[in-house]
């Protein structure tokens, strides 16, 4: 999507060169975001320039984010044309995060692309991290949560406090805890 190589799974071993440029992404995004944060609505031309900052990547004049906005490194989130964030939302994108066109995302939704191993003995050890995509014209409504290697189709809306754990096909409407099929949209 956007002409850009995808973003693969993968996983992080603490205490690895790997992992030290993690943790630095992680310091640079918590200073941009507590400046993205003390912006208000009406600065929109500086919450995107930020964003870009942020993200390394030039957002569109038709990109519109409302803070607060929280993210743990900022690198991996692609965001296209007429895209719009709602506040309170949380992107972790270690794993990579791609945003299509004409996405909406409601307020305290939640985008998370890493987890840890299940095994106590490995769970400290490292980081899992698997991309998530949000295709063209996607509603992810209030207070949804999306998990790592989620693909959210095109069209799809995502019902507000639902847990998407695994793909949604494109025209979908799904809702719960775990997200399942409603309806197919026309």
């Amino acid at each position: 999507m956007h002409g850009e190589k995808p973003f693969l799974p993968r996983e992080v071993l603490i205490g690895t060169p790997e992992s030290e440029v993690m943790f630095s992404n992680i310091r640079r995004a918590m200073r941009l975001t507590v400046e993205l944060n003390k912006r208000t609505f009406d600065d929109a031309e500086e919450i995107r320039t930020l964003f870009s900052e942020l993200t390394g990547r030039n957002v569109d004049s038709t990109f519109s984010l409302i803070p607060p906005f929280y993210t743990d490194h900022g690198v991996n989130i692609r965001v296209g044309r007429n895209v719009f964030i709602n506040q309170c939302c949380t992107l972790m994108d270690i794993g990579g995060i791609d945003i299509a066109d004409d996405v909406m995302i409601g307020p305290k939704v939640n985008i998370i692309t890493s987890s840890h191993p299940l095994e106590p003995a490995r769970r400290r050890a490292s980081a899992v991290a698997k991309p998530i995509v949000l295709e063209r014209n996607v509603w992810i409504a209030a207070a949804v949560t999306i998990l790592p290697g989620v693909t959210v189709g095109e069209n799809s809306v995502v019902g507000a406090g639902a847990v998407v754990t695994e793909d949604v096909a494109p025209n979908s409407f799904v809702a719960g805890v775990p997200a399942k099929l409603v309806r197919h949209l026309t």
